[in-house]
């Protein structure tokens, strides 16, 4: 009887022990979470604070966002452009064109071979006014494409090295050739060509390439 009276006293100490060890680790516990927590905070709205001048060279994923309109705006002002690839417009293509009127840097009257319909297009699209064709970049004629007198060429490859969409096929001291399809009539080859074998001619309008015709 005395014995197991004696077991348990000691359980019954055993776990007011163990329930008193149990507390103390617990409010150490809570003691060392809050000044953790205490300096994370203090931490996080230094991080959020920022000085100007204080030379941070951490990218602004807000700054990134802002350039894709723009990007956007130039890919949309190339589809408007005809892609003659002519030069016309003093840049040399149709993209760094539309670059450059993205940019300020141009005009939207600069294309000849869009003519008056592509200024009113561009207008409409960048909500600018509309202003006529600036005549000293030349004047706007129909679809037209290079025909090379065969026998004539000699075979320079001047207007190959010319051409700005690999549209003329030879070599060296053979006959040249223009592929049709390929050929927007930017009339750059004519420069060129010593023997002045290179006319242009209107562009016959397949089913593959007809569009409605842009409003005038």
């Amino acid at each position: 009887m005395m014995s197991t009276l004696l077991a348990m006293v000691v359980f019954v100490v055993t776990l007011a022990l163990l329930g008193a060890v149990l507390g103390w680790l617990a409010a150490s516990s809570g003691a060392l979470t809050w000044p953790r927590l205490a300096r994370r905070k203090a931490a996080e709205a230094n991080a959020a604070v920022i000085e100007p001048g204080a030379g941070d060279t951490s990218i602004d994923p807000l700054a990134e966002q802002d350039e894709l309109p723009t990007e956007q705006l130039i890919e949309r002002v190339n589809a408007c452009l005809p892609q003659t690839q002519c030069a016309q417009c003093g840049h040399p293509g149709c993209r760094p064109y539309a670059t450059a009127i993205i940019a300020e840097d141009a005009p939207i009257n600069q294309c000849p071979p869009g003519g008056e319909a592509l200024i009113h297009e561009l207008a409409d699209l960048l909500g600018k006014a509309f202003v006529p064709l600036d005549a000293e970049r030349g004047e706007t004629k129909p679809p037209q494409v290079a025909l090379i007198d065969e026998p004539v060429c000699i075979g320079c490859t001047l207007c190959i090295a010319a051409c700005p969409v690999d549209a003329i096929v030879g070599a060296p001291k053979l006959m040249h050739t223009i592929i049709i399809d390929q050929c927007t009539g930017c009339e750059l080859c004519l420069p060129p060509c010593p023997v002045d074998c290179i006319t242009l001619v209107p562009a016959e309008e397949s089913l593959a390439q007809w569009r409605w015709p842009k409003p005038a």
